[in-house]
């Protein structure tokens, strides 16, 4: 068994515009000064890290690794989870996925799909330049729209859907794989990627690519009502990546999973700092080590109540405190009889 590595944080809801969330070298130290060991990076901003340049610069993507590296800390994973939503696309959401856009492929689907991909090519070489072995995406939706299907979805539809999906994830796939990087996906509401049978969907659809792997966040889970302890045991092999973020679920006569279109403090689904929802998180690293999970625990931060700042001290400590550390023996070594092939053939009668 492998002991997790962490903790570690994803530093997208972190960046802002003042010190020490404004610089990649600041917001190092201030994570290390947490008590953190590892920073997943996105790469949508360019003042941590320039995608295309880090991809097709060596040199530069040294000196990226160098930066963290300096505070203590190293690069755990790279995220391309705004570039892999648009990926795939429904016109419905066009204006509103245009934001994730950089203005010269605003207005054109097109180029916007075809600028996505190219950053997900970028991304696998520069997780390649920087000495990973794990990306994190999105999926992007054809058919979110579609999810409570009324009026009844047309026959055909999911498969044509999901056939589409791959046709535009398996030659992104393939180059992952030519530089040696899982691409995980996460799991999430308002991917065509959203639980368990969606994802087998895709994987049948992209002929079980052996890179078509997990990001798994059981906070998601909980809010769709899904056993996220049972979801381990089904995927382990697939589950490369590992979100710590917590949740809670408090249905009323009023509202359930679909929340009422209230804004999140008023739902009855939530995100939450860690030790403030419902995830049961010892269980879950419990199975996650059970079943030899060799990367890292990253806290993701998401809260409808706590700052930011204080949920990121908190977690830090929570993850280290989760985290276990495998035993190198056997609890009942020292009661040990000792034997030989001879011995056990005696001992079931076979002597």
């Amino acid at each position: 068994m492998n002991t997790i590595k962490g903790p570690a944080i994803f530093l997208a809801q972190f960046i802002g515009n003042e010190a020490p969330f404004n610089d990649l070298s600041s917001i190092c130290k201030w994570a290390a000064g947490l008590g953190y060991k590892g920073v997943q990076l996105p790469t949508n901003d360019a003042r941590f890290i320039d995608l295309q340049k880090a991809a097709e610069s060596k040199t530069y993507a040294d000196e990226i690794k160098g930066i963290v590296n300096a505070a203590g800390l190293e690069i755990t994973e790279l995220s391309t989870h705004l570039q892999g939503q648009l990926v795939a696309v429904n016109p419905a959401y066009d204006s509103l996925f245009d934001a994730f856009a950089p203005d010269a492929v605003k207005n054109n689907p097109a180029q916007r799909q075809k600028w996505a991909v190219q950053q997900l090519k970028y991304a696998a070489k520069a997780s390649q330049n920087l000495g990973l072995n794990a990306h994190v995406t999105f999926s992007g939706a054809l058919i979110w729209q579609t999810v409570y299907p009324w009026p009844q979805r047309p026959a055909g539809l999911v498969d044509t859907a999901f056939t589409e999906l791959a046709k535009r994830w398996e030659p992104i796939l393939n180059v992952f794989d030519e530089n040696g990087i899982d691409l995980c996906y996460e799991v999430h509401p308002g991917e065509d990627l959203h639980d368990g049978i969606t994802y087998e969907m895709f994987l049948e659809k992209v002929n079980n690519h052996k890179r078509a792997c997990l990001l798994y966040d059981p906070s998601h889970f909980v809010l769709q009502c899904l056993d996220y302890l049972e979801y381990i045991d089904i995927y382990h092999e697939r589950i490369k990546m590992f979100h710590v973020k917590d949740a809670e679920f408090n249905p009323t006569g009023r509202q359930g999973v679909y929340g009422g279109y209230q804004d999140w403090i008023n739902r009855a689904g939530r995100f939450r700092s860690l030790g403030d929802g419902q995830v049961d998180f010892k269980a879950i690293f419990s199975k996650l080590t059970q079943y030899d999970y060799t990367g890292w625990a990253v806290l993701e931060w998401e809260c409808a109540l706590k700052h930011p700042e204080d949920g990121a001290r908190e977690g830090a400590q929570f993850i280290k405190d989760h985290i276990i550390r495998v035993t190198d023996r056997t609890f009942d070594d020292f009661a040990v009889s000792g034997s030989d092939e001879a011995f056990n053939r005696e001992l079931i009668g076979l002597s």
